[in-house]
């Protein structure tokens, strides 16, 4: 096997989600660059961790390990990387199965020793079969999935999106892990922007290094019938304004903001416009994707001012601490 070796950290909460852990796992076995290891760290669930325990007691590929820090998404990706093996470390959501070459394009990736990051995209399972009429495809971000404005191939950017990301181990030295208050803790409001914050950390603390995506590394993720609705839309993206605030606070508007500012002024516009031409062709659902945006972009902008308000009063908060060697149990 020829690259670097790949620990992949999946990170659970919940039993709801067996089946989905078990596909996961599995899309991880199959890759036709074979991952070093696959960890699943169980977010605070004993009974889910038992079972998990049992699942893989045959495995020596795949670690069942507890989050080792406070509840939440952040802390039980710390968890993995502090005890995980390889030179690089990839990201899968729980919900989300990867395609066969998807370690193969992260790998290739990192034949530059310059780059410190490597995405992929991520594409929407729908409960329902099809996307609703009225979802647009610039807000995929809400389902946790690549949004329309992306720029194709292998391309350089701000950040990589979480859900679907490796990086090397020596940016985690160089800047810490994820920080913890910001990212999302189980079934509470979905905030995010810790991937976006952490990369931003990681450009300042080495500025020679490269984070790409390539959309060549694919998973698929499922989006279950309550995200299809407006109302998880509406509340995705109050919480994404309220994390965007955080980071702002964090980093400064210049650089928390540098990417959204394209596309709010370019990509979001374009989508209304063609929202609007559709409802003029009689196409299906496309008053409802221009005012969708419009909506999310306004609802989005309520959460930031209000995240605003409650940083600058020193209400809300994120921490970044350096990670600790991990001295946890695991299985494997």
């Amino acid at each position: 096997m020829s690259g670097p070796d790949i620990s992949v950290v999946i990170c659970v909460y919940t039993e709801d989600r067996w089946e989905d852990i078990l596909a996961a796992v599995s899309s991880v076995r199959a890759q036709s660059h074979p991952a070093r290891e696959t960890l699943l760290v169980v977010d605070h669930n004993e009974a889910l961790r038992d079972r998990l325990l049992k699942e893989y007691k045959e495995r020596q590929d795949v670690r069942v390990l507890a989050n080792a820090g406070p509840r939440g998404l952040s802390a039980g990706r710390n968890t993995g990387i502090a005890a995980s093996r390889g030179e690089v470390i990839a990201f899968l959501d729980d919900d989300a199965v990867a395609e066969r070459d998807w370690l193969r394009h992260f790998a290739e990736g990192y034949t530059d020793p310059r780059v410190m990051a490597v995405g992929g995209r991520t594409m929407p399972i729908w409960a329902s079969g099809r996307r609703p009429d009225w979802f647009p495809e610039e807000f995929d971000w809400v389902v946790g999935c690549t949004y329309r404005g992306l720029p194709p191939g292998r391309v350089r950017v701000r950040n990589v999106l979480g859900g679907n990301a490796s990086f090397r181990r020596e940016a985690f030295d160089a800047a810490g892990g994820f920080a913890t208050g910001i990212g999302r803790d189980g079934d509470k409001r979905p905030l995010g922007c810790e991937e976006t914050e952490l990369c931003i950390r990681l450009s300042r603390a080495r500025p020679d290094a490269v984070l790409l995506i390539d959309d060549r590394a694919v998973i698929h993720h499922r989006v279950p019938e309550a995200r299809e609705h407006f109302g998880y839309f509406r509340t995705r993206a109050y919480a994404e304004g309220l994390s965007k605030a955080l980071v702002a606070r964090s980093v400064g508007a210049d650089k928390g903001l540098e990417s959204e500012r394209r596309y709010a002024t370019r990509v979001l516009p374009a989508g209304v416009a063609r929202g609007l031409r559709d409802a003029a062709l009689a196409r299906p659902g496309g008053a409802g994707r221009a005012g969708a945006i419009v909506a999310g972009v306004l609802t989005a902008a309520g959460g930031y001012v209000v995240g605003s308000v409650r940083a600058r009063r020193g209400g809300a908060t994120f921490s970044v601490t350096p990670l600790a060697p991990f001295e946890g149990d695991a299985h494997g």
